[in-house]
């Protein structure tokens, strides 16, 4: 079980960091493993997670640094995967744009997933995370959209369609595509 938030404000002078260190605090009963949030400024990334607790992990030094009017946030109980720190979310990917996932549930065909983008897509698995193979599974239908010239907002309808069709168990999440959208999704039936 884990806690995940997103945050979009229309004034793009405005930072989200506040509001998703409250929310995260709020959430801390769905994970104590770890925390993360990243957030987006200006087409930049700033992402700062590791391992404990929420008021533990943000210090008012990375507070400072986690500038944007659009983020993600979220808190770990580890039901797949290991407790370490490469494991903590959101997870990122830089193509394309930059993309975070941050991820609740678990996916029943994982290990096949991850052979998957290994073998067939070719991307880099660095974790035994499912959630990382949400991401990669959504940035290369992104890629693969944009290179057949699809409007934008047709191309992220159709990752999504693509991690839905591909990932089968009980998940949610949340992706955010630097500088462009954040997209929230859940498994097909709902759980």
């Amino acid at each position: 079980m884990c806690g995940i938030l997103g945050l979009l404000l229309a004034d793009e002078d405005a930072h989200v960091n506040q509001m998703l260190f409250d929310g995260l605090t709020v959430l801390q009963h769905r994970g104590q493993d770890a925390a993360g949030i990243v957030t987006s400024e200006h087409g930049r990334l700033h992402l700062r997670k590791d391992n404990g607790l929420v008021k533990d992990v943000f210090q008012t030094h990375h507070m400072i640094d986690l500038r944007g009017n659009f983020g993600l946030g979220h808190v770990r109980y580890p039901t797949a995967g290991s407790s370490s720190c490469a494991e903590a979310q959101p997870l990122y990917t830089n193509y394309p744009h930059g993309v975070c996932v941050a991820h609740n549930g678990n996916l029943t065909n994982a290990a096949d997933l991850a052979d998957y983008c290994r073998n067939k897509l070719g991307r880099h698995i660095n974790t035994d995370s499912d959630s990382e193979v949400l991401l990669n599974i959504f940035a290369d239908s992104l890629i693969k959209g944009e290179n057949n010239g699809s409007d934008m907002v047709e191309n992220i309808f159709s990752a999504v369609e693509k991690v839905m069709s591909l990932c089968k168990g009980g998940y949610a999440g949340m992706y955010l595509i630097n500088g462009i959208a954040l997209v929230g999704f859940r498994d097909p039936h709902g759980i």
